[in-house]
C-alpha cells in the first residue's frame, strides 16, 4: 500500500524542527553572552557595533559580530541596517541582561544544556529502568535550576503567592518557624527571609553541594543570623514547624505521600504547607503545548529519572492538581486547595 504524504503537514513539521535546531544551536550562545557579560554592556538599550561591543567586553570584534547577527536572527537583539548598530529593547533586557528581573531567562538555557550532558546514561536507563539521581548530574544544572526558578520566586513568592495562603503572611510578619524542603540552593528561602525578618528560617536538602552553596547564598545577602541550612532528606528532616514549604520539588521525590506523612507531622496543629509545583493540567492532552513541551522534555532528563532512582513513584513535573492532592492527603492532610496559579506554577495549600 503506497503511503500518501501530505506536502503541507510535512514543510509544516520541518518548519517546527528548522525552529529547534535552531534553538538548539543558539542556547550555548546565550550562555556565552551571559557569560562574557555581552547582555548586561548592552542592558541600558545603547545602540552599538560590533567593535564597540567588543571594547566594551574586551572579547573578539569578529566572534562577536557573527555572535550579534545570531542574536538578532533570534529577536533578543534589534538590529538597525541603516548604521549597522545593534541594540536590546528593555524587554530583551528584562529576559537577558538583569539576573534580579521577574523575566529573567538565562537558568532555563543553563539548565538545558547542562541536563543534556547526561543523554548516554538517560539513554541507558530507558534500558535498564534505573534511575538518576540528583547528584549524578553536571554541577552546572544545580546553578541553572537556581537561576531558573529564582526567576518565578522574585515575581511571586513574597507578593502573590503566600499572600493567597490563609493568614500565613500575618504570621510569618509576626515571626514564626519555616521550613523550606528540599531547599537547592536556598533561593526561596532567602527570598523569604529577606522578605519576613521576624521570622526564623531552615532549608534542607540531601544533596552537600547544594547546601553548601545555600550557606553561601544566605551569607551574601547578609541573613544568616536567621537561616540556616542542614543536610537532609525530605522523609527524616528533622524539627517542628509552623510552615512548611515545597517548591517544584515535590514531583521529584521517590515517595511523595511518605514525603506528605512526614511534613503533616512536622506541622503545629494550625501549621500551613505550601507546595508550588510547575504547572500542568490533570490529563496529557492538557499539558500538549509550548510550556507542557518544555516541562515534559525537563521531566524525561531530570525529574522522571531523580525519582526513579529514589523508591520509584514517579509522578513527573506534570503530575496535576488531582495527582498532587492524592499524595497529599494520602499522606494525612485533610485541606487541600489551589491557592494560586501562573503559566509556570501550581501553588497548593495543605493545612492538617
Amino acid at each position: 500500500m503506497q503511503t500518501i504524504i501530505n506536502e503541507q503537514k510535512l514543510n509544516e513539521l520541518i518548519g517546527k524542527a528548522i525552529v529547534d535546531f535552531g534553538a538548539a544551536m543558539h542556547a550555548p550562545l546565550v550562555l556565552i553572552g551571559d557569560k562574557l557579560g555581552l547582555y548586561r554592556a548592552m542592558g541600558d538599550g545603547t545602540p552599538v557595533t560590533s567593535k564597540e561591543l567588543a571594547a566594551k567586553t574586551g572579547t573578539n570584534e569578529r566572534y562577536v559580530r557573527e555572535w550579534l547577527n545570531a542574536q538578532s536572527a533570534s529577536g533578543y537583539v534589534e538590529y538597525d541596517p541603516e548604521t549597522s548598530t545593534y541594540r536590546m529593547t528593555p524587554e530583551q533586557a528584562m529576559m537577558l541582561a538583569n539576573p534580579d528581573s521577574p523575566a529573567f531567562f538565562i537558568g532555563a538555557f543553563e539548565t538545558a544544556l547542562a541536563a543534556a550532558k547526561i543523554h548516554p546514561t538517560l539513554e541507558t536507563a530507558f534500558r535498564s529502568g534505573e534511575g538518576i539521581g540528583w547528584h549524578q548530574h553536571d554541577h552546572a544544572l544545580f546553578h541553572g535550576v537556581e537561576k531558573f526558578f529564582r526567576t518565578s520566586y522574585v515575581a511571586n513568592l513574597t507578593t502573590q503567592w503566600i499572600p493567597a495562603l490563609d493568614g500565613v503572611a500575618e504570621k510569618l510578619e509576626r515571626g514564626i518557624d519555616v521550613a523550606d524542603i528540599a531547599c537547592g540552593h536556598g533561593a526561596s528561602t532567602v527570598l523569604m527571609a529577606q522578605a519576613y525578618p521576624n521570622s526564623r528560617f531552615v532549608g534542607f536538602d540531601y544533596h552537600e553541594a547544594s547546601i553548601a552553596a545555600a550557606r553561601d547564598r544566605a551569607k551574601a545577602a547578609g541573613v544568616e543570623n536567621r537561616v540556616r541550612f542542614e543536610v537532609a532528606p525530605a522523609k527524616t528532616f528533622p524539627g517542628v514547624y509552623d510552615f512548611v514549604a515545597t517548591f517544584d520539588a515535590l514531583h521529584d521525590m521517590g515517595d511523595p505521600q511518605g514525603a506528605a506523612a512526614h511534613v503533616f507531622q512536622s506541622l503545629r496543629k494550625d501549621g500551613t504547607w505550601m507546595i508550588v509545583e510547575p504547572f500542568a493540567g490533570d490529563r496529557v492532552e492538557d499539558n500538549l503545548h509550548p510550556i507542557g513541551r518544555a516541562y515534559y522534555a525537563g521531566s524525561t532528563m531530570i525529574c522522571t529519572p531523580c525519582a526513579m532512582a529514589q523508591e520509584g513513584i514517579a509522578l513527573g513535573a506534570q503530575a496535576g492538581e488531582a495527582r498532587l492532592r492524592q499524595m497529599v492527603t494520602g499522606g494525612g492532610f485533610t485541606r487541600f486547595r489551589k491557592a494560586a496559579a501562573s503559566p509556570f506554577n501550581l501553588v497548593l495549600e495543605a493545612r492538617p
